[in-house]
């Protein structure tokens, strides 16, 4: 069934493999970089900035490519990621360093990035069908979490030695993206040349976005979102944290002393594993079935899995917990998108990719006070926390698909 996807999204599931292979060996390690280089207090504020200025520079991205195309963001953006992977390359370089000049080149490629993904998100959906959405964003699901984990083994072992190195392959490997970019991705949108494509100010792009805004379905499913992924996001945060405090350090015979920093890492590793060998299983299962229920399945899956490493200490427990959570991933990130594409307006679709994003930019928070909430209310209280979350989000997908539906059908009477 890969052979029956249009090619364009062959080619993005390819290109993303890469450059997610060779980014996940040196972008999740950059914190450290720069706490080494300048100091921690810094590193935070760096990091903060570049999540900040992707996600506005995304917010431009997403109109410009409702007026300009998918095809000329997505090359545009891959011109300025290969620009600033070679500003990294010599301000890393033996002969000279720079972590000034390093954080230039990291902002320029977040603003890449914010140009890239609306456009990538909006073509994806341009050239699938509600038939094989579920089965495509399962394939790039499965593409997505196989190459972080195979870049993240290889950065960890690699990155303090070998960091130049590293740069050079991120460079070559940039460079092949752009090249396949321009040479095969089809342009899959046509703008409306006589209403908006000389408008690029700041005025046109606020009223692109207020449609956006004024859909009350769209914004109810994007809470929805939300929610889950604040979820996940408990585990970098909340859970981590945690796990290094009350963990009591125990031996295995083949993998040394276990802490809880080292236990969270291992449990990661399970979830990824999982996601990487049943996703085809999954994505089968999935095919032909309704995809709300099984949504709503696996939010609960998932919540129950992150709920209980809220406050249990047991490995063999934790690692069952793992094991649901994966099985509630596998079931509502391909069934979410799907249902997300048919929800959109086909005219503003890169607008509503951009917004998308709030999902997880505003997760990422909530899952960052977390840490701050789990000191007041204790590790049941936040299992508590986390069961709530999972009723939002699915009192919410369900009132935005109810609502969206009565919108369609009131459409189609008035026809």
């Amino acid at each position: 069934m890969f052979k029956e996807l249009h090619p364009n999204i062959r080619i993005r599931i390819y290109t993303s493999f890469l450059s997610r292979v060779v980014g996940s060996m040196i972008f999740p390690f950059m914190a450290i970089y720069f706490t080494e280089r300048i100091h921690a207090t810094a590193a935070g504020i760096m990091i903060m900035v570049t999540i900040l200025v992707q996600f506005i520079a995304s917010l431009y991205g997403g109109y410009l490519a409702d007026i300009v195309g998918r095809k000329k963001m997505m090359v545009l953006g891959e011109v300025l990621k290969s620009f600033a992977f070679v500003g990294v390359l010599l301000s890393n370089s033996p002969w000279y360093e720079s972590p000034w000049i390093t954080f230039i080149m990291l902002t320029i490629i977040s603003v890449a990035a914010g140009l890239i993904m609306p456009a990538s998100e909006a073509m994806l959906i341009d050239v699938s069908t509600k038939e094989t959405r579920a089965f495509m964003y399962s394939i790039n699901y499965w593409a997505v979490n196989f190459s972080m984990m195979f870049g993240l083994i290889i950065g960890g072992w690699f990155f303090t030695t070998n960091f130049f190195e590293l740069l050079i392959v991120l460079v070559i490997m940039s460079f092949l993206t752009l090249w396949i970019t321009q040479r095969f991705i089809l342009e899959t949108y046509t703008p409306d040349v006589s209403k908006e494509s000389t408008s690029y100010g700041i005025k046109p792009i606020l009223k692109s976005y207020q449609t956006v805004i004024n859909d009350f379905p769209f914004l109810l499913f994007t809470l929805g979102g939300i929610s889950i992924l604040a979820i996940e996001f408990q585990r970098n945060n909340y859970i981590s944290v945690r796990l290094s405090e009350e963990f009591t350090a125990i031996s295995f015979p083949l993998l040394g002393t276990i802490d809880g920093v080292r236990l969270i890492s291992l449990l990661t590793v399970e979830n990824t594993l999982l996601i990487v060998l049943l996703t085809a299983v999954a994505s089968k299962w999935i095919k032909g079935k309704r995809e709300e229920p099984i949504m709503y399945a696996g939010f609960i899956l998932f919540g129950l899995g992150y709920a209980y490493m809220a406050f249990s200490n047991n490995v063999m427990g934790l690692i069952v917990a793992i094991f649901i959570l994966s099985i509630g991933e596998l079931l509502y990130v391909p069934t979410r998108q799907s249902l997300l594409a048919d929800i959109v307006d086909d005219s503003k679709r890169g607008a509503y990719m951009a917004f998308n994003g709030f999902v997880f930019q505003i997760g990422k928070l909530i899952g960052a006070y977390g840490i701050i909430l789990g000191e007041s209310i204790g590790g049941m209280g936040m299992a508590v926390f986390t069961i709530g979350l999972v009723l939002i989000g699915i009192a919410s997908s369900s009132l935005s698909l109810r609502k969206r539906k009565r919108v369609v059908n009131i459409k189609a009477v008035n026809i």
